[in-house]
């Protein structure tokens, strides 16, 4: 399976999520209609720390250059959260993503590689639109800050894509592994804006 075309797939397959994802609404539902900077802060420290204590776990249960990958992983999106918690002053961790309580779900290394592919492809979205709000915050050093961590989405995407390259049998169950890590972070925004009376839909 060349990585490449695995990558290319599954945000072909995971289009209308992925895009919907990378709208300023997807923010709106990550701090459930707070939309200031302590809420933006808390909810991309969140999403860093629970991301951190799954990837650390499967670190544990991995072995090879897989592990290697989930605690590189685990040891970043700690920093991650803890550059949050320095714009923000204090951190307490909230509830965890939906997204991370759908990783707790996946065994297997090539489906836990593909799922890590699907949440880094949903997490690049989100950290885009963290990016822009500070942006608009007149922020540039806080949005610098959030702009760093897509350089890590794109390593983690990179390093999982080729890993499975060597590993994955069945190209197709990948994909559907990728893909419904994507749909869990989807699924959690669509009936959070339904929930705020936001219709989900239309893109901004």
């Amino acid at each position: 399976m060349d990585p490449q075309e695995f990558v290319e797939t599954v945000r072909e397959e995971a289009a209308t999520p992925l895009s919907r994802l990378g709208s300023s609404k997807a923010l709106y539902a990550d701090t459930e209609g707070e939309m200031d900077d302590d809420a933006v802060l808390q909810a991309a420290a969140d999403r860093a720390h629970f991301a951190a204590e799954r990837f650390d776990a499967w670190a544990d249960e991995e072995s090879g250059d897989a592990s290697e990958l989930f605690a590189d992983a685990a040891s970043t999106e700690r920093d991650h959260a803890e550059a949050a918690a320095d714009e923000r002053g204090e951190y307490e961790p909230g509830e965890p993503p939906a997204v991370v309580a759908h990783l707790e779900t996946v065994d297997g290394t090539v489906e836990r590689l593909a799922a890590f592919v699907g949440w880094a492809l949903a997490a690049g979205n989100n950290a885009d639109q963290v990016v822009g709000y500070f942006v608009g915050q007149a922020s540039p050093r806080t949005a610098s800050t959030f702009r760093s961590f897509g350089d890590d989405y794109d390593e983690y995407v990179d390093r999982a894509s080729d890993l499975l390259a060597a590993e994955a049998d069945d190209p197709e169950a990948a994909v559907a592994a990728a893909t419904a890590a994507i749909e869990a972070d989807y699924e959690d925004y669509f009936e959070t804006l339904e929930e705020l009376g936001v219709n989900p839909k239309p893109v901004c």
